[in-house]
């Protein structure tokens, strides 16, 4: 399906900035085209290059994967995913098991997703032409990952909604740490799951540039 739209928000800007097909030319498109998703990738690697730091939920296996694919740019998306610090992997390294970014800002006390709303339906809907609250959705998204990643900064720990209803925290006595970094810490004990995911399922697309 390729990318309907995508959200980037840094913390120079008092919005998030919303990516689409068709941009400036009126209706948004289906999907963005090659040169649109390229759009993108340079603008990232233009604000690494300025000093900020990516920061996703989940992008390394999922967001810089496809936009790998539809940019074109595979070397780029393969050097951002692993520069960039990818919270939901981080917390994957320490515990063994993913998190879903709604729990953990339910769990920290902060916004989360938008009320049924879902990555899932978000194609579909904007399939149907309901492009404003997909585009709503996707600036929720990154208002909450960016909260998320400076208040845990700051608590130095992460705290999440567990499937119990019960509260568990995950300390960050050094911060967040860069994928590359993440992928260097021991891997924790998984021998009371029935089946463990292996980290190679977040970095199989990545081949060996690392």
């Amino acid at each position: 399906m390729g990318i309907s739209c995508a959200a980037t928000f840094s913390t120079e800007c008092p919005a998030p900035r919303l990516w689409h097909g068709g941009q400036g030319t009126g209706a948004p498109t289906a999907r963005m085209e090659r040169q649109e998703a390229a759009a993108l990738v340079q603008y990232l690697i233009d604000m690494v290059a300025a000093g900020f730091t990516v920061v996703t939920w989940n992008g390394l296996t999922f967001d810089y994967d496809i936009l790998s694919e539809e940019s074109g740019r595979f070397g780029d998306c393969k050097q951002l995913a692993m520069q960039q610090i990818d919270m939901m992997f981080h917390i994957f390294c320490i515990k063994g098991f993913p998190i879903g970014l709604d729990k953990a800002a339910q769990g920290t006390g902060i916004t989360g997703k938008t009320a049924e709303m879902s990555g899932i339906k978000a194609p579909q809907m904007w399939l149907e032409g309901r492009h404003q609250e997909v585009l709503d959705y996707a600036a929720q998204d990154v208002r909450t990952t960016l909260q998320l990643a400076r208040v845990c900064h700051q608590r130095r720990s992460l705290s999440w909604v567990t499937k119990k209803g019960t509260v568990s925290v995950c300390p960050l006595p050094s911060g967040w740490l860069p994928a590359h970094a993440a992928l260097r810490l021991p891997s924790p004990d998984t021998s009371w799951m029935d089946s463990p995911l292996p980290r190679s399922q977040y970095t199989a697309w990545l081949d060996d540039v690392w």
